[in-house]
């Protein structure tokens, strides 16, 4: 392994888990990603996209002592569970994205066999991006990686 690998595995190794996060193309938004839920928690992977750094991680931190405790996420259904002033979703990511997004989870889980799960959050009104009167401005802020649509997912 060459050092940033050898960083990558310590880092799982010391704290549990590590954030990736991939800043924004033309053509996709920024986003970030963890690593070491699936081996240290027996819980998916999270991936979330167009959120600040500081947000995203200290999400990250309280969803991976929930997962530690065994509470495992809500599947499709809008929960309060990801942020204290906004629902959200957790929905599958569909394999078939996971070589576009999720490159060190699969480089250290030796390829696609864990699990990850998309959280979807709303506008500032509180709509999420399938909803009517979704504020078209955050569009393009978040990917459907869903094998079938994210209102397909959705279990409410």
């Amino acid at each position: 392994m060459d050092h940033a690998e050898l960083s990558f595995v310590d880092n799982i190794r010391r704290h549990g888990w590590l954030r990736t996060a991939a800043l924004a193309e033309p053509e996709k938004p920024g986003f970030s990603y963890t690593t070491g839920f699936a081996v240290n928690t027996g819980q998916p992977e999270l991936m979330i996209f167009s959120t600040a750094d500081a947000v995203a991680h200290e999400m990250f931190w309280v969803l991976f002592r929930r997962a530690k405790a065994g509470q495992p996420l809500p599947l499709g259904r809008r929960t309060d569970a990801f942020f204290s002033n906004l629902p959200a979703y957790a929905f599958p990511v569909a394999p078939r994205h996971y070589a576009d997004y999720l490159g060190w989870s699969r480089w250290f889980y030796r390829g696609d066999s864990f699990g990850c799960l998309q959280i979807v959050w709303p506008d500032r009104a509180g709509i999420f991006p399938w909803e009517a009167g979704f504020d078209q401005h955050f569009a393009a802020d978040q990917v459907d990686l869903t094998e079938r649509g994210w209102t397909a997912e959705i279990r409410d």
